[in-house]
C-alpha cells in the first residue's frame, strides 16, 4: 500500500474470534492492519484451537459474558476508536451485544464495518440455525461498510444464490437487493465473470454506482481469504483510499497470498500465505 504523506494515526477494534491454528480472524486482521499503520485492538468472541473448516476435534471457549465488559474498560479508560470492524460472531446473543456497541462507537464517529461471517457455498455455517441471517442483516443495517460474499448477500436479502460465474445483472440486482437492507457501502466479495479474474463488486450508497475491483483469479480454494481481503479493506478506508482503491487493493493482495500458497503447495486448510506480502519484511 503507498505511503500516505498526510496520514494520521487510526485505532480500529476489531471484534472477531482466534483460532490457534489457520490464518483468519484476528489472526489476520491484527497483523495486516498492524502491518499497515493501523493500531488495532481486539475483542476476542471465542478462542478455537483449529477453525472449523476441514478440521475435526477442535477446542471451543465461548467469550460471549467477556464482550461487554472488555469494551466498557475501554470506555472507562478514555478510549476512542475510528472504526469497529467485526468478523465471526458466534451467536445471536454476540449479534446484541456487537450491536450495542457499534451504536456507542457510531454516535462518536466511528466508522462500522461488518463482515457478516455466516456462509459459503450456498450454505450456511452449521454452527448456525435458519434465523441467524435475519439478526446479521440487522447489524449489518447500522454499519458504514458492509462484506458479504455471495452467500451471505443471498441469505440476507432473501435472493436466490447461483454459483459462478456470474453475470454482471445478477451481481447488480444482488447488490440492490443489499441497498434495500442497509445504507452501507456494499463490498461483494467472490465476484467473478470467468476463470481469469476474482473479486469484488462495489454499491456507493451516495451515488447508486456500481464499481469491480478484480484480481487475476487463483484455481482452488482457500480457507481465510474473505478475513484477509476485509482486512486489506479496512486497513485502506482507514487510509483514506476511496473505496474502489481499498477494494482494488485487497483484492491483489489476497490474490497475490493465494498464488504463493498454490505454489508452495500449502495445506489450503492452513490459511493462505499473506505474511511475505506485508510491507516490514523489505525492513528485514
Amino acid at each position: 500500500m503507498a505511503e500516505n504523506k498526510s496520514f494520521t494515526r487510526k485505532r480500529v477494534a476489531a471484534i472477531h474470534d482466534i483460532s490457534g491454528f489457520g490464518k483468519c480472524s484476528l489472526t489476520v486482521a491484527l497483523p495486516i492492519l498492524s502491518a499497515a499503520g493501523i493500531e488495532c485492538s481486539v475483542i476476542p468472541t471465542a478462542v478455537l484451537s483449529t477453525h472449523t473448516g476441514g478440521f475435526t476435534g477442535y477446542t471451543y471457549r465461548d467469550l460471549t459474558e467477556d464482550i461487554l465488559p472488555v469494551f466498557r474498560h475501554w470506555q472507562s479508560l478514555g478510549l476512542t476508536f475510528d472504526a469497529g470492524y467485526s468478523g465471526f460472531l458466534g451467536s445471536p446473543e454476540q449479534l446484541e451485544i456487537v450491536a450495542g456497541i457499534f451504536g456507542e462507537m457510531k454516535n462518536d464517529g466511528a466508522m462500522i464495518v461488518v463482515d457478516p461471517v455466516m456462509a459459503d457455498d450456498g450454505k450456511l455455517y452449521s454452527t448456525f440455525d435458519a434465523a441467524f441471517p435475519d439478526g446479521m442483516r440487522s447489524l449489518c443495517a447500522g454499519a458504514d461498510v458492509i462484506v458479504p460474499n455471495i452467500t451471505e448477500a443471498a441469505l440476507m436479502t432473501g435472493a436466490e444464490y447461483k454459483d459462478g460465474p456470474y453475470t454482471r445483472e445478477y451481481i447488480e440486482k444482488l447488490l440492490a437487493r443489499l441497498g434495500g437492507i442497509t445504507d452501507a457501502l456494499a463490498v461483494l466479495t467472490g465476484v467473478f465473470f470467468d476463470e481469469k479474474e476474482l473479486g469484488a463488486a462495489l454499491l456507493d450508497p451516495k451515488t447508486g454506482k456500481t464499481a469491480y475491483a478484480l484480481a487475476r483469479r487463483v484455481p482452488g480454494s482457500y480457507h481465510g481469504t474473505g478475513d484477509v481481503f476485509a482486512s486489506v479493506l479496512v486497513a485502506g478506508l482507514m487510509r483514506a483510499l476511496p473505496p474502489a482503491d481499498a477494494a482494488r487493493a485487497a483484492a491483489e493482495f489476497t490474490s497475490a497470498a493465494a498464488r504463493r500458497t498454490k505454489d508452495a503447495g500449502s495445506d489450503p486448510r492452513f490459511g493462505v500465505l499473506f505474511e511475505e506480502g506485508l510491507s516490514i519484511k523489505a525492513l528485514l
